[in-house]
């Protein structure tokens, strides 16, 4: 008998993520130690009348590839994930990991050079999400190494993940309905705005949105979810942030990230450990030095780094940069191999503008229309208003003494 939680969440996945419908082509990926959510919902997609293929990987797979495969091999894009990704109608993907330090050892180079290849299918994918054609959600099942790297036993984890996705609540769907109601409302003051200027420790940033569209993550996509994300202005982006924990890609953990941009690329990146996987990184491609993502994180129950971008990214009170691919939805044209996520905790002393406005500060919007945290919640008209009339005002630069996550 499956944890009632695991079949919730795979009902929700299936019919408020996804919306399967009958007759849909599907296509359910993942590990083979996610077995029990892969279960799930290949059981709610059947019973959904949805006809479903299934691609689940074997653990230390991508290690062999890495270390062992040709040039001709790392570039080589399999026909039958081409094919899928053009006809699908609607991907599971769920993830899990039995040693999340495989890749530690592995060339970096040789991994740009397969990830700079499969951009292709990252641009087919993209681009049928952004019209509506395909549908998506990823998740994450927890195991004993994700556990471990969140410094939890995995009960701990279980709690952890099943919280961050509303899943104790007695009606999961209306929690996060009401969310998106509350993101909605931010997404809309954003669409209307021209710049973004994020001020925190070490990180004085600016970009610009003008034209670009905001996106409202509502758990459709990635679950759990909570973000507002748009693609910035490419050549607009100017300033400097030092992410505030250790940024994981592939395996490799990269810590104490620190970026420099003038007119939109990277002319500085340094890292107190990973240095030269995150340069390697950003050399993949002509787009991999630009920024392709700004997000607000948005999910309040989520308040511990866990090492996964999946929940790190979305902690309330954050904001995360991705390096490389944008989401044609946003409008952005970042085209490249690479789309990394690093995040900048805000919760103690950042500040968010919007065209000048302050409209955030220490993780906490001014407005108590937008995402709050719900035992906090501010009441009635005088939050909307701290937030009107307020400008600017410059921060040193100067590097704060902190503790980093991990090390």
């Amino acid at each position: 008998m499956p944890d009632p939680r695991v079949t919730k969440l795979a009902e929700l996945l299936t019919r408020y993520s996804l919306r399967i419908r009958k007759g849909d082509y599907v296509l359910i990926r993942g590990s083979s130690v996610a077995a029990p959510l892969i279960q799930e919902c290949y059981r709610h997609a059947v019973r959904a009348g949805a006809n479903i293929e299934t691609a689940v990987s074997v653990d230390g797979l991508s290690e062999i590839f890495y270390k062992e495969a040709s040039t001709a091999q790392l570039e080589w894009i399999s026909p039958t994930a081409d094919r899928r990704y053009r006809k699908i109608d609607a991907m599971y993907g769920i993830w899990g990991e039995v040693n999340t330090r495989s890749l530690t050892h592995c060339d970096p180079k040789k991994m740009a050079t397969a990830q700079a290849a499969h951009e292709k299918l990252t641009k087919v994918f993209s681009e049928r999400s952004a019209k509506g054609e395909l549908r998506w959600v990823g998740t994450q099942w927890p195991t004993q190494a994700n556990a471990q790297d969140a410094e939890m036993s995995l009960a701990e984890y279980e709690d952890f993940v099943f919280k961050a996705g509303h899943l104790d609540a007695a009606d999961p769907v209306a929690v996060w309905k009401a969310i998106s109601k509350a993101q909605a409302a931010l997404k809309k003051k954003l669409d209307r705005c021209k710049e973004v200027r994020i001020v925190a420790g070490d990180t004085d940033l600016t970009f610009a949105c003008q034209g670009r569209t905001w996106e409202n993550c509502d758990g459709r996509l990635n679950f759990p979810d909570g973000e507002v994300f748009t693609g910035p202005v490419e050549e607009s982006v100017n300033g400097h942030v030092r992410f505030s924990f250790p940024a994981v890609h592939h395996g490799r953990e990269v810590n104490d990230v620190f970026l420099e941009f003038k007119d939109g690329k990277v002319v500085k990146a340094n890292a107190s450990k990973g240095e030269e996987f995150l340069r390697a990184m950003i050399d993949m491609d002509a787009g991999a030095c630009r920024l392709g993502e700004a997000a607000f994180g948005t999910n309040y129950n989520i308040t511990t780094y866990t090492r996964n971008t999946l929940f790190d990214e979305k902690i309330g009170g954050t904001i995360h940069l991705a390096l490389g691919a944008g989401y044609p939805e946003t409008g952005s044209t970042n085209r490249s191999g690479l789309h990394w996520d690093m995040v900048c905790d805000l919760r103690d002393g950042g500040e968010i503008y919007a065209d000048g406005t302050l409209i955030q500060k220490d993780g906490r919007f001014l407005d108590d229309r937008f995402p709050q945290p719900q035992a906090a919640k501010p009441k009635g008209k005088a939050a909307r208003k701290r937030s009107a009339g307020t400008s600017p005002k410059k921060k040193s630069t100067k590097k704060k003494t902190r503790k980093k996550t991990g090390e």
